[in-house]
Formats: structure tokens, sequence, C-alpha cells
């Protein structure tokens, strides 16, 4: 009977490619996928699910997985654990269970605290969307050297041990958004930013990307002030209004992070939909509206559901079968919405 791994050397590729394809687990290249069925077919490759399934189902497997805020505080999280709870639900059949926490963006304590309660309750691995702070690092160093894998998502953290992640490339799309803002300012813009919290990576990275990406190329675009949300409309009500009326001159806003009704709130009540051009993230249902309205020029989704489905994928092929991921970086599609998009 053939075996994964001789399908993988014919194929050229690993045994884990293999593996998602044929239990269609992850997204593979198009060609790659049809050369390893046909060569499967070729083989007459039959897994012994039955008895796959039986070993795995014995295991009982535990994954936690950790977000930042609350569904209320931040709406992009639905799409996330939606996708979470799809493969979950695929997973259950096999005796997975996933544990869902969230905590707040400016606490790495309380975040090292749900890892904890995540360790007590004894799972088998961790998925984590992390804050940017030390402890949080090394208790999620701790984790990996105690056996227990960690993929980061959503956003990263350096030196944590983690074994991938799983998300946007930040930096690439704070220099798409740098390029957008061009096209739509026609190269010269007075820029006002709200982001979310300063010891969020992807935050940071989106300002990183966007600001050095415009002093090289985009000399007119002038960033005039930077103000922090910390992901809470109400408190980006409150920032975008001071930072507008503090900075009369702003002619565009950068929103890099949540809280973007908010911000878009203050820009109506101050009169200002029409002269302002804000390029923001994600493709919530409140930001789609924003963008029909004409409130908003043009955002940058980042596909939220196989941020919660593949890292599940990740520790799963690793729980069951010891297979590596193959990419450590595994960055999800950058996708450019604008009104006519939405139509």
């Amino acid at each position: 009977m053939a075996t994964m791994k001789e399908i993988a050397a014919m194929a050229g590729v690993s045994r884990g490619t293999v593996d998602r394809v044929l239990n269609k687990r992850g997204s593979v290249n198009p060609k790659t996928e049809k050369a390893i069925l046909e060569i499967a077919e070729t083989l007459n490759y039959t897994p012994n699910v039955a008895g796959k399934n039986l070993a795995v189902r014995k295991k009982k497997l535990k994954i936690g997985f950790i977000l930042f805020g609350t569904v209320d505080s931040n709406s992009f999280f639905v799409d996330v654990i939606d996708g979470i709870n799809s493969r979950a639900a695929e997973l259950s059949d096999l005796g997975v269970t996933v544990e869902i926490r969230q905590d707040s963006y400016y606490d790495p304590e309380q975040q090292v605290k749900n890892i904890e309660e995540l360790v007590e309750l004894g799972i088998n691995g961790l998925a984590i969307a992390p804050l940017n702070a030390g402890i949080v690092a090394e208790k999620l160093k701790e984790l990996t050297q105690s056996g227990i894998p960690v993929v980061t998502a959503n956003s990263d953290i350096p030196d944590c041990g983690r074994m991938a992640y799983v998300g946007s490339n930040y930096y690439r799309s704070g220099e798409t958004a740098a390029g957008l803002m061009n096209l739509i300012t026609n190269g010269n813009a007075s820029i006002g930013i709200v982001s979310g919290a300063k010891n969020v990576l992807c935050h940071s990275e989106r300002i990183a990307g966007f600001t050095d990406y415009s002093k090289k190329n985009f000399p007119n675009l002038k960033i005039v002030d930077t103000v922090m949300n910390n992901d809470s409309d109400e408190e980006s009500f409150s920032v975008t209004k001071k930072m507008l009326l503090d900075n009369p001159g702003i002619n565009a806003m950068y929103l890099t992070a949540a809280g973007v009704c908010g911000a878009c709130r203050a820009v109506k009540e101050m009169g200002l939909a029409d002269k302002l051009s804000i390029v923001s993230f994600d493709a919530t249902a409140t930001t789609s509206e924003l963008i029909k309205d004409g409130i908003i020029s043009v955002t940058i989704a980042q596909q939220p559901k196989k941020q919660g489905e593949i890292p599940l994928d990740i520790l799963f092929n690793y729980l069951c079968m010891g297979t590596l991921p193959e990419k450590e970086q595994n960055y999800t599609d950058i996708e450019i919405i604008i009104k006519e998009s939405l139509l």
C-alpha cells in the first residue's frame, strides 16, 4: 500500500503538503495539488481513515486560542472567531477541543494569566495574538520549552520560540496603504494617523511601513500627528476629534486599527466628510458601510477567517503527526477594497 511519504517523494514536496491536499486542510498551490492527487490516484492510495481517526481521538487534544479585545470592542475578530469555530467543529469529530480567550490590548500581565489558565486546563498547543511585551515573550518561550507548541496569529512577537506566524505582512500592508494614499490624494496630503496600541506589533508595523515608504517615495505625504485609541470607538472619537481640532490643516487620515467607526463619527460631526481622504484596514460590516457612504476611500483587508483556521491546522498537524509547517511566516493576502467592489 502506498504511503504519504512515497507520494511526497514522487511529488517533490513535504509530507505535510501531501497531508493537507489529501485531507483538505489548508491551501496548496493548485498545480502542486493536482500533481499530488494524480500521483495518489496512480498509486491507488487509500488512507487508513478508521485507524488514523481512532488514534487521534485517543489523544483527546486540547488547543488554546487567545485573541485581542472582545467582539464588542473589535468586530474584526468576529470573522477570526468564525474561522476558529468552523475549523474547531471539523476537529471536534476527531476528539479535539478548542478553548478561546480574549483579553485587552494594554495588559500583558492579564494575557500571561490567560496563558497560564489554559495551561492549567491541559492544552496541548496554543495559538495566540500576542501583546508585544517581554513578559509575554518569556511565557511563550517557557511553553515551547515545556513541549507545548505555539503559533502566533494576527500579530507576532520577536524571540518567543513560536513555531509559525499566521496573519498579514503588516509592514507590507503599510507600504500598500502609502501607495493608496498617494493615489487618492494626488501625492499631496497632510495626514493624521489614528492607531490602536503601541504594544501591538501589527499596529506599529503598519505605521512603520507607511512612514518609511512615504519618506522614500512620496515626499509630499506629510504625517502631522499620530494618536492612539486602544481599539475603542469611544476613545477613537475623542482622540480623532482633538487631533482634527488641533491640526486644521489635516486633509487625510490613516486608520491603522479598530475604532474606525469612532474616528469616522468625529469626521462626520465636524463636517469634514467631504474634505478628508481616509485609508483604513479590514472590511467589517460597519467599515464596509462607511466605504459605501463615501466616508472611507479605501480599506485593506487581511482574510480574518484564515487567521482563525490556519493556526489550528498547523497545531493539529504537528500534534498528530509531528509535521512542521512548511513556512515560518504564513502571510494572508492583502485585499484592496473600494466602494465599487462592494456594490
